[in-house]
This record gives C-alpha cells, sequence and structure tokens, in this order.
C-alpha cells in the first residue's frame, strides 16, 4: 500500500494514538493535559482495548482488581469500587467506560475507525496515517496502542468454511449473550481463555467436547466479593500501594521470594505450595525465587501441581491426559474456577488432538484422524499472534519507506530501544511494545510506565525545540541483546509456548519480553531519560543531535 503524499491531508494534529484501552485512553490524557492536539483511532465503537473484544463466557482478570487500575489519579482510584478479588470482563469494561467519561476523552477518540497505515514522510518530518474510511491524518507523533494481545490466531482448519453451525473466537465474542441450551458445544484451546469459558459453558450446553493440544498448569482463582473494609484500607493505601506496584517485579504488591525451592525440606516447601493453592492466584509461581529458572525448582511446583491434578478428577484416564509436562510458568500461569472440577460432569468429553490430530472440519463438527464429533457450535479458544502481530497488521513505514515488517524480518531479528522505540522510525512510540516487560507484569503499571515515559520524551522535545527523536541503531542492538541474556538464563526460552511464537505456524521463535522486572526495567528508562534520552538522535529543523 502507498500512502498519497499529493494534496492536503484532511487532518493536522500533534499525534495520532490507535487504540482506545488501557493504553490509549492514557496517552491521550496525558498528551491534552500537556497541550498536544490529539486523536485517537479505535476499530471498535466503544472504549475498552480487550476488554471491549474479549466477551467470552467467564473472561475475568487474573490481576488482583485492587491493582489492576491505573494508578495516575488518586481522584479516579478513591472514585472507583471494585465489586470482587478479580474482576469479570463487564466491570472492567464498565471501569474503562467510567474513566473515558471522568476525563472526557471520548470527543477526542474516532470511533469504527480502523487505520490501514501509517507512513513516515521524510521530507515534512510527519507521519501520514490513512485511515479506512478513505481519509488522510497528518501527525508530528505516532503512537500504538494496541496491545500484545489483539491479533485473533484462527486456526486455518480446512472446512472451516462448510461447518453448518456456529463458530465463534473468545477474543471477537459477540455483544449478545451467545445461548448454549441444549447445544453440541466444541472447544478447540485450552489456554487461558479456555480454561475460562470451558466451566461456564459446560454448565449450560448439552454437552462439551474438549480439544486439547498441550494441557495446562492451572491453579484455582478463589474469587471472593471484596467487603468494603478491605476496600476502604486499599483506597487509604494509595500512595503506597502506587509506589510498591511501580518497584515490583510484576507490578503487583509482593514481598520478592528469598529462598530456592531447593534449600527447604519437601515437607515446608509442600505445606507453602498447600498454602497458596488455598489462597488462589499466583502464589505457587511466586513461591521460590528459583521456579523458572532451574529444571529441578521448577519440577517441585510442576509435580505438585500435577498432584492436585490427578486429585481433583476422578476419570484417571481423563485425569492422565490433563497432566502437562512443560516447565510451569514458562506458558502463560492460568488461574481458574472449577476448571478441573469441569471433567467430572458426565456432559463434558476430552480429546487429545496430539495422539488424534484434527485433520479437518465437516458440516456437522469436527473430524480426527480416529473419530468425528458432531456438533452445534464451534468455540476456538485458540488465543493470539502476540508481541509482534498487532504492529505488524498495520502498513507502519520509516525512512526509506522501509517496513517495521521487513526491518524485523518476520520476527527473527525483531529488535526495539527499550520496547518503546525504532531506529529508522523517528517520532514513533510503542506503548508497552516487544522487549518491554509487556504481558508478564500487571498490564496497566506498564502502561502507565510507558505513556508517563513517552509524554515526558515529548515534553522535552518541546521544551529543547526537536523536530524528531529517533532509536540509534547501537543502543538499539545493546537493548535487545540485553533482553535475550537475561531471558536465556531462565526455563522460558525453552519452552514452545506464544510468548515464544510458537502458536503461530512459521512464525520464527524468539522471546520478546523483558524478564528483569518492572522496578528495574522503570529504573533503566529514567537513567536513560535524565541522560538527555542516552541511545537516541534528535533532530532541529537544520541539524541532527545524537546522545
Amino acid at each position: 500500500m502507498t500512502i498519497s503524499h499529493e494534496g492536503n491531508p484532511n487532518e493536522y494534529v500533534d499525534a495520532v494514538v490507535i487504540g482506545a484501552g488501557f493504553s490509549g485512553l492514557y496517552m491521550l490524557h496525558r498528551l491534552r493535559e500537556a497541550g498536544f492536539s490529539t486523536k485517537v483511532y479505535e476499530a471498535a465503537d466503544g472504549v475498552g482495548g480487550t476488554w471491549y473484544w474479549n466477551r467470552y463466557p467467564g473472561a475475568r482478570c487474573d490481576s488482583e482488581s485492587i491493582y489492576y487500575n491505573y494508578t495516575f489519579s488518586e481522584e479516579l482510584y478513591r472514585e472507583w469500587t471494585w465489586s470482587s478479588r478479580y474482576p469479570e470482563q463487564p466491570e472492567i469494561l464498565k471501569y474503562l467506560n467510567f474513566v473515558a467519561d471522568k476525563l472526557e476523552l471520548r470527543p477526542d477518540i474516532q470511533f469504527n475507525t480502523r487505520v490501514l497505515g501509517a507512513h513516515y514522510d521524510e521530507e515534512t518530518k510527519r507521519w501520514n496515517i490513512e485511515l479506512n474510511d478513505g481519509n488522510t491524518v497528518s501527525a508530528k507523533y505516532f503512537i500504538t496502542g494496541v496491545g500484545c494481545l489483539s491479533a485473533s490466531n484462527i486456526p486455518n482448519f480446512k472446512g472451516l468454511d462448510q461447518f453448518k453451525g456456529d463458530w465463534y473466537h473468545t477474543g471477537h465474542w459477540p455483544h449478545e449473550k451467545v445461548d448454549f441450551s441444549g447445544k453440541r458445544v466444541g472447544i478447540v484451546g485450552t489456554g487461558s481463555s479456555g480454561v475460562q469459558a470451558i466451566p461456564v459453558i459446560a454448565a449450560e450446553a448439552a454437552h462439551v467436547t474438549v480439544f486439547q493440544r498441550t494441557p495446562q498448569y492451572s491453579a484455582p482463582a478463589r474469587n471472593h466479593p471484596y467487603d468494603l473494609e478491605y476496600i476502604e484500607k486499599a483506597k487509604e493505601n494509595f500512595h503506597e500501594i502506587k509506589k510498591q506496584m511501580r518497584e515490583s517485579i510484576g507490578g503487583q504488591p509482593m514481598v520478592p521470594p528469598t529462598k530456592s525451592a531447593l534449600e527447604v525440606s519437601q515437607e515446608e516447601r509442600n505445606q507453602k505450595y498447600d498454602e497458596a493453592w488455598q489462597n488462589g492466584g499466583l502464589g505457587i509461581f511466586t513461591a521460590y525465587y528459583d521456579i523458572t529458572v532451574t529444571e529441578e525448582a521448577n519440577e517441585t511446583a510442576a509435580e505438585y501441581i500435577r498432584s492436585k491434578i490427578k486429585e481433583t478428577v476422578h476419570n484417571p484416564d481423563v485425569a492422565q491426559k490433563l497432566l502437562p509436562s512443560y516447565y510451569y510458568g514458562t506458558k502463560r500461569p492460568i488461574i481458574d474456577t472449577n476448571y478441573y472440577e469441569t471433567y467430572n460432569r458426565e456432559n463434558v468429553s476430552l480429546v487429545d488432538v496430539k495422539s488424534q490430530p484434527i485433520v479437518e472440519i465437516t458440516e456437522k463438527g469436527v473430524k480426527t484422524t480416529e473419530d468425528e464429533y458432531e456438533l452445534d457450535v464451534l468455540v476456538f479458544a485458540t488465543g493470539f499472534d502476540g508481541m509482534t502481530g498487532p504492529l505488524l497488521k498495520l502498513d507502519i513505514r520509516g525512512k526509506g519507506g522501509v517496513s517495521l515488517k521487513e526491518k524485523w524480518q518476520g520476527g527473527e531479528q525483531t529488535r526495539t530501544y527499550l520496547g518503546v522505540a525504532n531506529a529508522g522510525f523517528p517520532n514513533f512510540f510503542m506503548i508497552t511494545g516487544p522487549e518491554s516487560p509487556s504481558v508478564l507484569s500487571n498490564m496497566p503499571v506498564s502502561i502507565e510506565q510507558h505513556v508517563e515515559w513517552i509524554g515526558d520524551c515529548i515534553d522535552y522535545m518541546k521544551e529543547k525545540g526537536y523536530e524528531t527523536i529517533e532509536a540509534n541503531v547501537e543502543a538499539e542492538e545493546e537493548w535487545s541483546k540485553h533482553c535475550r541474556e537475561v531471558a536465556e538464563a531462565t526455563l522460558f526460552t525453552k519452552t514452545e509456548s506464544w510468548y515464544m511464537g510458537a502458536n503461530i505456524p512459521n512464525k520464527p521463535r524468539r522471546f520478546l519480553i523483558y524478564l528483569g522486572g518492572v522496578g528495574v526495567y522503570r529504573q533503566k528508562c529514567d537513567e536513560i531519560a535524565k541522560k538527555g534520552y542516552e541511545g537516541f538522535s534528535f533532530e532541529h529543523t537544520s541539524a541532527s543531535v545524537i546522545q
């Protein structure tokens, strides 16, 4: 696609932001408060981002609600009250609508509008952004808030177009309720979305057949309503909670583990795991510092969860199929409500598609190498093309007309500076882009940090009279190397996961998340800013300045 530079764009603004989820809403507020004209483009007809689209049954956050919100405004924090420990999708969407209304953001958001491409014009030093309505917008700054998990992965099964029933993807669920009563439902995929949806759908459907490729480690969420006293205490401790979140490893207040899983007795270790299992949440994942570092420590947690699966699932053959064998925590750690218990229901069947792969989708249902399963409804809980997928869906072209896809060479050479900028792409910022803490952190905390860093950088440019900012190739290569070294010191790179791009056929395997921790990452970004944005080049109208 070529964006025409002839004639005048339909609109000129200081900044264009893509997406009206957590990232886009705060970026709009931050830039607008600083006096920059800003336009947000959102493909949906409302705010919410991930929480607008992911409406599947059982959709729920796995970060505790009192930490899963903005902290840039104490007023917002105090005015909103969550109902339970792990909020459901409708409540999170209601929260984001509350924020959009409170900050009066909607007038600067254009809904039902998709950005097709963004090309940098080296003569004007501006981005020309093409919209699906045929208009083009010119912006000095181009900022993506598209999220890490917004490009749905719908498997290319033979025959899907001939299926006579209805089919859905968990990442693009209808707004109206889907009625499963009396239906034979097939669910493909047992990642986090599948684990959340399966118990809810099974409680309604006549029969559910789960097609599982890789069994998952999951721990009970133990969700429960909050009492007002607990909420009020959190609001009173707002400043301390905010500080702890921003300085933590994963973006939630917690004391980092200091012990190895191997330096304690099995009795002490299992007692700790028991407490974590009863308390619910991700306590096992964070019980010891070396669970994702050494195979021996990891196996203690993995075997504990496998023992719980065998204890919960009554049918030994079904339980055996549900036992995972990869390193615990190196795929997304999952929490659930009655997931394993659901396999004790008479109306639930489990099909292991590694032993009997899916051959095709037929008019009547799903055909494997061994059988055909007649279905009325198909649900694909097959996740997303994570990290790079949402960005590469856009036609983003920097200097010399080089596309982001060309620069990243399909994933093998994906490099960024701090996960926020790219060499060769002036004035282009990514919120929680590849090689930032992103999905291995409490997302609102990482989003706020990026938005504030980007906002401060743009303020700095205005103050200094700089026209453009661009990451240096050397700084980018050094950061990417650092990210790889940190990741290679863990077990994360030794598992085929969507973190590694393994769920997308032919996608190169790269671990594109910074594992140094939210607090450490923030310090590094702040130090770079204090040094006049070290590793970036600035350009005045007539001269360049290299930091």
